[in-house]
């Protein structure tokens, strides 16, 4: 196992590599990174001239390249200018948009995947049944509909139930708008209930999405592991129906899943840009988008390559996982 997981690494490490250098070229298309400041006021050409010397884009491209890459590695990710924000660093503010994100997407990730196989598990067992009809017609409509279209009904309805606590001499309790710029304050007890209402809704649209996809996953594969021999041998030997689906069945069918729970994860860690823009987060979606807009070329790179570490790891995880879950796989 450990010889498999250095073996992973070092196959990584070339990758994120070519990665990084793509992404560098792309990025240079960009346009004019500095000519958004230099249209706020007038500039001398020394100034200018300096700072094009300071942020390096004077150099050659592959020095560029090799100067940036190097500086990732140690934790020099570079400056950027934000308008109105002045000079800020890449790697700060990158950082905390992936917290922001974090945050946001850990909580519905792990939820809408322990309901959907849930529901994928007792649909597989039930097919057919009105229960399995139901949970696939959810399924199909939640994964039809637009994330933006989920976070608008929701904000529709957490408006007017706003409404009713203030009615009642009670505090607005959902937050539609992010979470407050101070902080969670007040008693422990309130800091629990302002954390609950704030991460609700976004929580509830990304959760809705997700389950869908989870579910439709976890009863394929468990229709298909119900199907197998050593299945229909454990129940001919008489084991319980509950022991057949859970110790010979479960563990097996978990496999896609954890695929693509690994994959999606670190996708949507990259940044959630829908559900992020409708409930006003500044996580890595907003972040990446606002970088591309304002031609930020390495806060882009940044936000790129941080996605592209949890990408690996997230695979890396779920490989590791594949030989728990089946004594069949051999990492060797």
């Amino acid at each position: 196992m450990f010889r498999y997981i250095v073996r992973r690494i070092l196959i990584t490490i070339p990758l994120l590599i070519v990665g990084s250098f793509l992404v560098f070229a792309l990025v240079q298309g960009m346009g004019d990174p500095l000519g958004e400041w230099k249209l706020q006021q007038p500039r001398s050409p020394e100034e200018i001239a300096a700072a094009y010397e300071r942020a390096g884009y004077n150099e050659p491209f592959f020095e560029r390249y090799v100067t940036w890459v190097g500086g990732f590695v140690q934790g020099d990710w570079g400056t950027t200018i934000i308008p109105g924000s002045g000079v800020r660093d890449v790697q700060e503010e990158v950082m905390h948009g992936l917290w922001t994100t974090f945050r946001l997407v850990v909580g519905a990730e792990i939820l809408a995947l322990l309901i959907g196989m849930a529901v994928g598990v007792i649909g597989a067992v039930r097919q057919y049944s009105i229960f399995d009809y139901a949970a696939t017609g959810a399924a199909f409509a939640l994964f039809s509909m637009p994330v933006f279209c989920i976070g608008l009904m929701l904000k529709s309805a957490a408006i007017p139930f706003n409404d009713f606590l203030e009615s009642i001499g009670m505090d607005r309790w959902i937050t539609t708008a992010g979470p407050p710029p101070g902080g969670f304050s007040g008693s422990f007890g309130h800091q629990i209930t302002q954390y609950i209402g704030t991460f609700l809704l976004p929580t509830l649209a990304l959760l809705a999405i997700q389950f869908a996809f989870y579910s439709r996953f976890q009863r394929a594969s468990m229709l298909d592991i119900l199907g197998q021999d050593y299945v229909r041998t454990a129940q001919a030997k008489g084991l319980s129906s509950a022991r057949v689906v859970f110790r010979h069945a479960f563990r097996n069918g978990l496999i896609p899943v954890i695929t693509v729970f690994a994959v999606n994860f670190g996708t949507v860690m990259g940044g959630a840009v829908i559900t992020e823009t409708v409930f006003n987060w500044s996580g890595m979606g907003k972040l990446l988008i606002r970088s591309i807009y304002d031609k930020e070329p390495y806060m882009v790179l940044g936000v790129v390559m941080v996605t592209a570490v949890i990408v690996v790891i997230a695979n890396l995880i779920a490989d590791i996982l594949y030989a728990r879950l089946d004594p069949r796989i051999r990492l060797a």
